[in-house]
């Protein structure tokens, strides 16, 4: 295996199609794809300051580096990509991309990062951007952190352990999520999604949870949240907890401590298909 040590590298392409190569304490200045269409790279304590540096890549492991605000739409069209314990400045830093694992990684920019890419693991990471995972599919997060907007907009096949989203419109036009054990905070969460499952979850959401087909909950709470369940098909819910209004759900079982305000001024919706419980 080549080693590349103690280096700096500037100009387009500058280690353009490099395979089976360790690379220590290396700094890729100002030059566009560095390491483009490379395989079999081991970096470690590097720097990336330009702009697309990992681009039509497979089987990279990226330990303690970082890749600087400049390094915008960092990694596209790679396999097989291992980041831990490293920093990431620039948005969109990954799009069509399959194999992805990251641990430890802290994005203070995550703006349209990780857009159509597959097989995705997060471990102990946090982010912050809007439109995070767009499109993507076969996800599964545990302790992640995200602050931004529209996150998993279109995503598939999400699992989330331990997790915390501040995020408005997160999980929309969804298929197959499962949240265990997570925070959500956000107004109009999940809407038109398709299989949503919420175990020990505790939620605040303005008009959050509606326009869903099949969404289970089990030992939820939902606090300061109105206007729940809108146009929501086969419904499994039970939420420990007060909610502050129930609005048109069409079809399955809403059980609670107590409702506010339960609002069916929807004609066309048969009252028979929905039964709400109210425990105390």
């Amino acid at each position: 295996m080549n080693l590349y040590q103690n280096q700096f590298f500037s100009g387009e392409r500058s280690l353009f199609k490099t395979n089976e190569a360790s690379l220590k304490n290396v700094t890729f200045g100002k030059g566009e794809s560095p390491l483009k269409e490379s395989h079999n790279l081991e970096l470690n304590s590097c720097i990336f300051q330009w702009k697309y540096p990992l681009w039509y890549c497979s089987d990279i492991k990226v330990d303690n580096s970082i890749f600087e605000t400049m390094a915008r739409s960092g990694i596209w069209y790679t396999n097989k990509i291992y980041i831990k314990n490293s920093t990431c400045q620039s948005p969109k830093l990954f799009r069509h991309c399959n194999k992805v694992d990251l641990n430890n990684v802290y994005f203070s920019d995550a703006s349209e990062t990780l857009w159509n890419c597959n097989d995705i693991t997060i471990q102990n990471v946090q982010a912050s951007g809007n439109y995070f995972g767009l499109n993507s599919k076969n996800i599964t997060l545990d302790h992640f952190q995200l602050v931004g907007n529209y996150a998993f907009d279109g995503a598939t096949n999400i699992e989330a352990h331990n997790s915390t989203f501040v995020s408005k419109d997160a999980f929309w036009n969804c298929k197959n999520v499962k949240l265990y054990d997570c925070i959500l905070n956000g107004e109009y969460l999940g809407w038109n999604t398709n299989n949503l499952e919420l175990i020990n979850c505790t939620i605040e959401s303005n008009q959050g949870l509606c326009y869903i087909d099949n969404l289970k909950m089990k030992n939820c709470k939902l606090l300061n949240t109105d206007l729940a369940f809108e146009y929501c098909t086969n419904i499994n819910a039970h939420i420990n907890s007060n909610i502050l209004s129930v609005k048109n759900p069409i079809s399955g079982q809403i059980i609670a401590n107590h409702i506010d305000n339960i609002i069916q001024n929807d004609p066309k919706i048969d009252l028979s298909k929905i039964k709400i419980i109210q425990e105390q």
